[in-house]
């Protein structure tokens, strides 16, 4: 992986303006709705944001949580899953931010963290 900034993917359940909030600060984010992945199985949300080398932003912690398991067990790669609270958009973005400066696209890489 070349990249050093995290570039992220929001799955259709977080709000847009986050990935607004994010972009107006120079951040590479996209959203599911940017690249018709709505009504995407989650499984499908997670295989998109790894064809892309992206970090997946979601609220479904459940679902995700086993899809990283199962990542895990079967030691494919993925660049990290960010699983966020329901928060405002712009707490969201505030606590992206947070990572998104502090932590490398490599270091994020199979990695889950919780904001």
């Amino acid at each position: 992986m070349n990249t050093l900034f995290i570039r992220l993917y929001l799955d259709e359940d977080v709000n847009v303006l986050v990935a607004n909030l994010i972009r107006a600060r120079g951040f590479d984010i996209i959203a599911a709705r940017d690249v018709a992945q709505l009504h995407a199985s989650d499984a499908e949300q997670l295989a998109y944001a790894v064809s892309q080398t992206r970090t997946l932003v979601t609220h479904n912690r459940t679902d995700f949580e086993e899809l990283v398991q199962t990542y895990f067990a079967s030691e494919q790669t993925h660049y990290g899953v960010i699983f966020a609270v329901r928060r405002s958009p712009q707490e969201i973005a505030q606590r992206l931010l947070v990572i998104l400066n502090q932590v490398t696209a490599e270091e994020m890489q199979n990695q889950v963290r919780y904001i």
